[in-house]
């Protein structure tokens, strides 16, 4: 039987969260290289060397990655058969971790969170409250991921409900120009396709922390159909992005 102790858990939130804040994951770093290899554009080959010039540089450095250091996204699966050695609930628990990541004094992170979103609009300094999602499943273990996420890309969410017959790759053709600057390059999609409409914009959060393996992907070819949009999406936002412009 797996017991969480509050503190271990409390700290283990917050040691991830200075982690992410200044290492990129392994497999984004692996896939932007790859990118860098085919690139042919001089320019796109340049900003995607500083991309990751500037990814070593926070790495060795212990310093954010970017200005934005995001709201605190987190996504609990949590066994049914562990136990808790805490007073205070998962969700405080969690909080506790982002307040001590997002305050640490040898690397300070952004605060944005703010209360009253509907009023007042005060910052709460400490970066709280985070956005949590939780999931019983079967066990006895806790598997947690996190993710810093920026309030531009955050801004370029799109949702709509398509009839049968409707393209999702139409659509997500359709939204890609006009979403403009403000995300922090390199830009990737997530997709959540099915449910309700919170249902739906959660699996397109949930994507996002999927491998980056496109790479991986045009090489074995799709096993699914969902492998087959992946592809067919990359294949024409390339395109599109490629394209001359006036």
């Amino acid at each position: 039987m797996t017991t969480i102790r509050q503190e271990d858990f409390i700290q283990s939130i917050a040691d991830a969260l200075q982690f992410i804040s200044y290492y990129h994951p392994a497999d984004f770093l692996h896939a932007l290289g790859e990118a860098w290899e085919r690139e042919e554009s001089p320019a796109a080959k340049d900003a995607m060397a500083q991309i990751l010039v500037n990814s070593r540089m926070c790495a060795e450095g212990h310093r954010p990655i970017c200005q934005d250091t995001g709201m605190a996204v987190v996504f609990l699966k949590i066994g049914m058969e562990l136990q808790w050695d805490a007073q205070m609930s998962v969700e405080a628990m969690v909080n506790e971790g982002v307040r001590r990541a997002y305050s640490h004094p040898d690397n300070l992170l952004r605060y944005s969170m703010v209360t009253d979103p509907a009023g007042a609009r005060t910052n709460t300094k400490d970066n709280t409250p985070a956005i949590i999602h939780m999931e019983l499943v079967p066990g006895d273990k806790l598997e947690v991921k996190l993710a810093a996420k920026g309030g531009g890309s955050e801004n370029k969410s799109r949702f709509a409900v398509l009839t049968p017959s409707a393209s999702v790759v139409d659509w997500v053709l359709e939204q890609v120009p006009l979403m403009g600057a403000g995300w922090c390059p390199p830009g990737m999609l997530g997709i959540g396709i099915g449910g309700s409409a919170e249902k739906a914009m959660l699996l397109a959060k949930e994507s996002l922390m999927a491998p980056i393996n496109i790479h991986e992907l045009q090489a074995r070819g799709p096993a699914n159909r969902a492998e087959e949009l992946r592809l067919e999406l990359h294949e024409k936002i390339m395109r599109w992005a490629s394209a001359p412009r006036d």
